[in-house]
Parts: structure tokens; C-alpha cells; sequence
């Protein structure tokens, strides 16, 4: 049998933690396959997608900044692109090109790894409304919490992504972020406040109650500002790493034809990999 080839691409491509991901899955498992880093310009990008199934791939990952256009690009998409309105999945499904989205799948399945139950944990006040708060957004109806308040700093856009989500999704401003808290469950960030180089505190976790459980999509570092002081208030924690690991998943078994684990092996090569650089 061919060897079965699949690749991520973005522009730049080098800081990608997906080969040593997936690569470590098709050692793991003995499977006869690749995965590469591919760097295309944004003015490349739509020949790159008509070329996916000529290059032998049968399909890949698209991160920034090519997820919108990837949406547009793709010829049939799956219900989590279209809520999310971005494609980070590319597959070939009898010679027809896919676009699916597994970030709001990563993020569910991080916390169902590290705070198990956290679904009855609502109401959830969600930081920012980028491309990253969609697919947290997605996920948490997906999950049934029907109170989902997005903040953010210029309130038009949060509003647009309430309009988006429809029923129990809020707009509001930064000002309002401590009445916000107070009854609050669950508290994400996913604005990029709280990053190496961005030490500021996305939002002061001490106006929640004491069951919050407080999660960051950022994963370098591990522990932000936020999670820091959530932790030393007491409240559950959990990191951004396990979204990326687990947002991989549905991706692999799509090529590679086998259903991956995310194992505390995988989290440790992964973390010694961000520490070395």
C-alpha cells in the first residue's frame, strides 16, 4: 500500500508543533506514513488547495492565516466550519475536497481530560471574539450551556459573534468583565493577553465563585498570568496544550485510518519541545 501523506500548512510554517504530533502517532501506531510542514503565501494558497489530491495527500491542516480562506476554497464543509466560519481540516472524500473544523472539538476534549463534568459548570464568560472565540463558542453550545457571555474590548464584534451564535450568547464590553464574573462557571480566555512577551492579566479570576473552573487556549506558557492567579486563588486550572493535542485527532484518523490517544507521553515530548525553544 502507498504511503499515506498528509501535511500542515501556514504561513510561516516552522514554529508548527503538528509534525512532532502526528509524527509521533505514525511511530506509535507503525503506520507507513508522512506528515509535513508546508509554507505557502497567501497569494499561493487556492493553487495549493487544487493541488492537494495531485501531490498524493490525502489532506492536511491550515492554520494562520489561511483558515478563512480555506473555508472559501474548499468544495463541501462540515457543520462545526460552518458555525465556526474557518477550516483547519482538509480532506479528500472520493476526489471531492473537505474543509472540517476540529478547534472547538480540542477545547471540549481538553477540558473533558482535565476538569471532567465542567459542562454542568455554566454560566461561561468567554474573553475575546477572534476566530479562536468562535470555535470555544461552538463548543460550549454544542455542550449545552445556555449562558455564554462574550467580553471583549470593541463590543461591535463581540456583538457580531452573539448575533452569530443566536439564543443564550451575550455582548459585552472590557468594563463589564467583574459583575460578569460573579456568578460565572467557567471562565476562557482566548484573546492573546497573557502570551510570552504579553505578561498582562486577560481578567482578575478573583471575582469568581469558588467551583470556577478557569482555562486558557494560550499554551506558551503553560501557566499564563491567568492561570496563575486563578491557581493561587484556589480554582481549577487548565492549560491551552491539551486543545492543540486533541484538536489533532480527528484530522489523523481521517488520513492515517486510526484513531489517536493523547497520552501524558505526548503532552511531555510536546512541552520539552516548547521548553527547548
Amino acid at each position: 500500500m502507498a504511503e499515506r501523506r498528509a501535511f500542515v500548512t501556514g504561513h510561516p510554517i516552522a514554529h508548527s508543533r503538528s509534525p512532532k504530533i502526528h509524527g509521533h502517532w505514525l511511530a506509535q501506531y507503525g503506520i507507513d506514513g508522512s506528515y509535513q510542514a508546508i509554507d505557502v503565501a497567501l497569494a499561493d494558497f487556492a493553487r495549493f488547495l487544487k493541488s492537494i489530491g495531485a501531490g498524493g495527500y490525502r489532506g492536511g491542516n491550515v492554520t494562520i492565516p489561511h483558515k478563512e480562506a480555506a473555508f472559501a476554497g474548499v468544495a463541501r464543509r462540515d457543520h462545526a466550519a460552518e458555525q465556526i466560519g474557518a477550516v483547519n481540516t482538509l480532506w479528500l472524500e472520493d476526489g471531492v475536497l473537505w474543509g472540517g473544523n476540529t478547534d472547538g472539538h480540542g477545547f471540549a476534549a481538553n477540558l473533558d481530560d482535565h476538569a471532567p463534568g465542567w459542562a454542568a459548570n455554566g454560566p461561561a464568560v468567554v474573553l475575546g471574539a477572534g476566530g479562536a472565540s468562535r470555535a470555544v463558542i461552538h463548543a460550549l453550545k454544542q455542550r449545552g450551556i445556555g449562558d455564554i457571555r462574550i467580553v471583549n474590548r470593541t463590543l461591535a464584534r463581540a456583538q457580531e459573534l452573539a448575533d452569530r451564535f443566536g439564543a443564550g450568547v451575550s455582548a459585552h464590553g472590557a468594563g463589564a468583565v467583574g459583575e460578569l464574573l460573579s456568578d460565572a462557571g467557567l471562565l476562557v480566555n482566548t484573546t492573546a493577553l497573557g502570551m510570552h512577551g504579553n505578561e498582562a492579566l486577560a481578567a482578575d479570576p478573583a471575582g469568581l465563585p469558588g467551583h470556577a473552573i478557569v482555562t486558557d487556549i494560550v499554551y506558551m506558557p503553560l501557566e499564563t498570568p491567568l492561570l496563575a492567579a486563578a491557581r493561587t486563588r484556589g480554582l481549577k486550572t487548565v492549560d491551552g496544550l491539551g486543545m492543540l493535542l486533541h484538536q489533532a485527532v480527528p484530522g489523523f484518523e481521517l488520513w492515517f485510518g486510526q484513531k489517536p490517544e493523547v497520552t501524558p507521553e505526548l503532552r511531555r515530548i510536546i512541552v520539552a519541545d516548547i521548553e527547548a525553544h
